[in-house]
């Protein structure tokens, strides 16, 4: 029997397309030629939708919490977040932009309650999905998920009319299906290779699932990969990987891929995307309402995060390196790289500069395992360095070591508590030696580093310090709070002397995005006037909560 059109028709179709994606991740991941052979199109769409469904879970909670049940306009809107934050890839932010133009519609109406309605409004959130993902893309390409998505609402405008929303979920179904096959001779590429669209593929198993979830009828049958082979075996898919990658375009194109979250005014954003345009290609800008996704594939990862940085304030900031310069064919599987979690858009920049992988979050955001996974996923190593620099974030970044080392990557999880910490330990990572060496010249970095940081009283509160009022700011040294201050500059001076009062040759300082210009000329002062062999490095870390940094080796 048909379901209706509902919150609890949106919940069934975050788990029924996690679990299609689920089985067809490897499928897509083999197959992914454009933009870019990278492989992993299907894992990026699987962790896209992970952050959905989420959020739709969370949603449910906080409704329950409340003794309310959700609408479908709270539970369309929380998808969509869900997937604008975690967006993942070329592909998993379109999808991102996709279900935002649905929520666009779905959300602006009452929930209809007749079957003509709702399939009015599907057929509607259909057609302004595939619209709103033309307008996020830089330059549209036919034979792409954008097509699929433009047939999908075709279909489903054609349906209307003819039943309920079930019978226009799966004729967009069997119309983004035909689109799908199409593509290979939409796309040069796509038929040099011999497949159809990775992206295009997932976007199938997406609107698959939710058919399913109208309809009450679970459907398992494979997504086409290629034209002529519709179910193709393990073999077939790894003749695809090897066409996929003697089919790459452009092996001179952009060399990182970057993707970062930020809050930032519409006119600033237009500005970003003209700015970003210039720099490389893949340009994709997806969201509103102060929160945008930001994708691009560029030479220069640095300015495109300066860009954002100039826009607004980014975060989440991911840099994945293709590999050698310039785009190439596959990735290329080096020896070993080094993943780092950070808090601010300025510690990614440095990570990257020196090769690493970083994870950008904010406070009160700590990524998931499979996030982590996936970061370890793009460096493309056979052994990898793992720096959580935060002590919450221990479990979870060995839950992500535990789950890469099944798949075949060697991972070292160097205890890193503090952002300093990871710059110490990078500061001593050297890939010439052995892995096992490595790791223990890291570690002892790390440990060699004491860290603190400089936080503003969010409310009155019991410290070990004594009690703090809502403004004051506490200085934490190893993670407690050793001083109580008014001011910020005398607060970190009180927290360096007491540090360095136990000796130290180096102090770093990394400026949060809410320092004062001063303090970094204040702080190196006072350092060189009290501590005359003590050696001072300051960096702009851009970090959210936290204005300070220190760490004392």
């Amino acid at each position: 029997m048909p379901n209706p059109l509902d919150a609890a028709a949106v919940r069934a179709w975050c788990g029924l397309a996690l679990e299609a994606l689920g089985r067809e991740r490897e499928r897509i991941d083999a197959i992914n030629v454009y933009p870019v052979a990278d492989g992993d199109t299907g894992t990026n769409l699987y962790l896209t939708l992970e952050s959905a469904a989420r959020a739709v879970e969370a949603a449910f909670d906080g409704h329950a919490s409340a003794g309310t049940a959700p609408g479908l306009a709270d539970a369309i809107g929380a998808m969509a977040h869900g997937a604008l934050i975690g967006a993942r890839g070329n592909s998993g932010t379109i999808v991102a932009q996709l279900l935002r133009g649905m929520t666009e519609v779905l959300a602006a109406d009452a929930a209809p309650t007749d079957a003509g309605g709702a399939a009015e409004a599907l057929r509607r959130a259909l057609r302004r999905a595939a619209a709103s993902t033309y307008e996020a893309v830089a330059h549209p390409v036919e034979g792409t998920v954008l097509t699929v998505a433009t047939a999908a609402a075709d279909a489903a405008e054609r349906a209307a009319g003819t039943g309920g929303a079930a019978e226009v979920a799966r004729a967009a179904h069997e119309g983004a299906r035909s689109a799908l096959r199409a593509t290979p001779g939409q796309l040069a590429v796509l038929g040099r290779a011999g497949v159809v669209d990775a992206g295009g593929c997932g976007l199938v198993a997406l609107l698959g699932a939710l058919a399913d979830a109208l309809s009450g009828e679970t459907s398992v049958t494979p997504v086409a990969v290629r034209a002529d082979a519709p179910l193709p075996e393990a073999a077939g898919c790894e003749a695809a990987t090897r066409a996929a990658a003697d089919g790459c375009h452009n092996p001179d194109g952009p060399a990182f891929e970057v993707i970062y979250l930020l809050e930032a005014g519409d006119d600033a954003v237009a500005r970003l995307r003209t700015r970003l345009d210039g720099l490389g290609d893949s340009l994709v800008v997806v969201g509103g309402d102060g929160l945008w996704n930001v994708h691009v594939h560029v030479d220069d990862a640095g300015a495109a995060v300066e860009a954002g940085i100039e826009a607004g304030r980014p975060y989440r900031i991911r840099i994945t390196h293709f590999g050698g310069a310039g785009r190439v064919k596959e990735p290329a599987m080096a020896a070993r790289a080094v993943v780092a979690v950070v808090p601010g858009a300025g510690l990614a920049g440095l990570c990257s500069e020196v090769g690493a992988t970083p994870v950008a979050v904010r406070p009160g955001e700590p990524p998931a395992s499979g996030e982590l996974v996936q970061a370890i996923r793009q460096a493309h190593a056979r052994e990898v360095m793992l720096l959580p620099n935060d002590p919450e974030l221990r479990h979870t970044a060995a839950a992500a070591a535990e789950q890469a080392r099944t798949e075949g990557v060697r991972v070292a999880l160097i205890p890193t508590r503090s952002a300093v910490q990871g710059i110490a330990a990078l500061a001593v990572h050297e890939p010439g030696r052995s892995f096992d060496e490595d790791v223990v010249a890291m570690t002892s970095a790390a440990g060699a580093t004491r860290y603190a940081e400089l936080a503003v009283a969010e409310r009155q509160s019991w410290t070990m310090a004594g009690v703090c009022q809502a403004g004051d700011v506490l200085g934490l040294i190893d993670g407690d709070v050793a001083v109580i201050g008014s001011d910020l500059t005398v607060t970190a001076t009180t927290v360096l002397d007491r540090m360095l009062s136990a000796g130290g040759e180096m102090v770093t300082l990394v400026l949060g995005a809410q320092a004062p210009p001063s303090l970094a000329e204040r702080l190196e002062r006072h350092v060189h006037e009290r501590h005359l062999a003590v050696d001072t490095v300051v960096y702009d870390g851009g970090q959210h909560g936290a204005p300070l940094l220190i760490g004392v080796e």
